[in-house]
């Protein structure tokens, strides 16, 4: 029997930043190497990605997770006794094949990422590496480009905007501290300038300032005069980027804005959308069209893909599959990349890199109900992605995975290497 080989599995119900139950699984190594890991929950979800097993019922809104812990301890468990944590495509198949289910709605996508990530931290811990090096080898590491939310909206916020999220990237930062330290200072700024307007109404989910605009568009220009007001140059330092988040005001090529007051059809709303770039210096814009409305997505990817990342998330739900459709189709530039979307760490892996393969960007990203867990910052970092985006500079389960990037950085006795412009091809247009 080999030191890596797993000795035991359990699960545990513990609690995300929305006081709801989640699952924490730990997985403990023949050498006594023990990993943990805790899944996350999604808010705006797309219909194809894997489900979370949930109880229902009265107890906390149905959201109680006893039957998916309890389908670790009493089915994952055994089956994975035994078998070599190295072996992380092994594992993943294993439980595929133990949920047998499209949708992973038998043993629940949130127990199966839960494990799977528990396996890979309990990998490293036998190697003697953090989770990152265990990934990626030892090259020194490279840290994502951030992408932070300054204002959140749509489900996230009680929907008082109808866009999702309102977000920054230091493009022009020389490395991850001062991406962080210029966001933390647009962060301020923002929420001041709201202040002032008697237009700050608290935080939102991802910890971004809850606003009380008028319009949708109105968030825009209190953002430019936030950058500005930081002593930094919109677009040339920080720009803008944007969760619309469609699918949830859009459904049959049939988009209504409420905040607005408008209904347009997709061509309205891309439309809209250009102008806003045309305008205001947005460089990403994710989820820009429903996730039925693969033609408008198309046409908008060929209207403005050249300059602007075209972001797939309710469309492509981390799906290696979906994204290769998309592709050929011309839909979309650049995948968002959730784990708990999959529901296994392999298939969240084939996921990014037949994005790269399709010569498209990737973006590592974590839910709007998060804990403490920072297995995502290893993953980014790990396996090479380019960006990260995990909700604003506030709240703790936010800032445990900004911070964990700060000490990743540490590891190449600097401040945070971020890749090359070339990684970004659409903003150098």
């Amino acid at each position: 029997m080999s030191a890596s080989t797993i000795a035991a599995v359990r699960g545990y119900r513990v609690w995300d930043s929305r006081g709801r139950p989640t699952v924490e699984a730990e997985v403990r190594l023949v050498d006594g190497s023990v990993g943990h890991a805790i899944a996350p929950a999604g808010a705006s979800r797309g219909s194809g990605e894997a489900k979370d097993l949930r109880d229902g019922g009265l107890p906390f809104g149905g959201y109680d997770v006893r039957d998916a812990v309890d389908g670790i301890d009493t089915t994952i468990a055994p089956s994975l006794d035994g078998l070599d944590a190295t072996d992380q495509a092994a594992i993943d198949r294993t439980l595929i094949d133990l949920d047998g289910t499209a949708d992973r709605s038998r043993l629940g996508g949130n127990a199966m990422i839960a494990v799977s990530m528990a396996v890979a931290h309990a990998a490293a811990a036998h190697a003697a590496m953090p989770l990152w090096q265990w990934l990626g080898g030892s090259t020194p590491p490279q840290l994502p480009l951030p992408e932070i939310q300054i204002f959140g909206g749509g489900a996230h916020a009680g929907r008082r905007v109808d866009i999702q999220d309102f977000m920054v990237v230091a493009v022009g930062a020389d490395d991850y501290t001062e991406a962080l330290d210029w966001t933390a200072e647009v962060y301020r700024c923002a929420g001041e300038l709201m202040a002032n307007d008697s237009r700050l109404y608290g935080i939102a989910d991802e910890g971004g300032w809850w606003p009380a605009f008028d319009t949708n568009e109105d968030a825009f220009a209190v953002l430019v005069r936030a950058i500005e007001w930081a002593g930094l140059i919109p677009g040339d330092d920080v720009a803008i980027a944007l969760d619309v988040a469609a699918s949830e005001f859009g459904q049959g090529g049939r988009y209504r804005l409420a905040r607005d007051g408008s209904d347009m059809d997709s061509d309205g709303l891309a439309e809209l959308l250009v102008r806003w770039v045309e305008q205001y210096p947005i460089i990403s814009i994710e989820d820009p069209l429903a996730e039925d409305d693969e033609s408008g997505l198309t046409k908008l990817t060929r209207a403005i893909g050249d300059r602007v990342q075209i972001v797939g998330d309710d469309y492509l739900v981390t799906n290696a599959g979906r994204i290769t459709e998309a592709a050929a189709k011309g839909a979309c530039n650049t995948a968002l990349i959730k784990p708990n979307q999959s529901g296994t760490l392999t298939e969240t892996l084939d996921a990014l890199r037949t994005a790269h393969g399709a010569g498209w960007g990737a973006i590592v990203s974590a839910r709007s109900g998060e804990t403490e867990d920072v297995t995502i910052v290893h993953l980014a970092v790990g396996w090479n992605a380019a960006q990260i985006k995990v909700g604003s500079f506030a709240r703790s389960e936010r800032l445990a995975k900004w911070n964990e990037g700060l000490r990743i950085a540490r590891c190449d006795g600097g401040r945070g290497r971020l890749p090359p412009r070339s990684a970004f091809p659409w903003w150098q247009k």
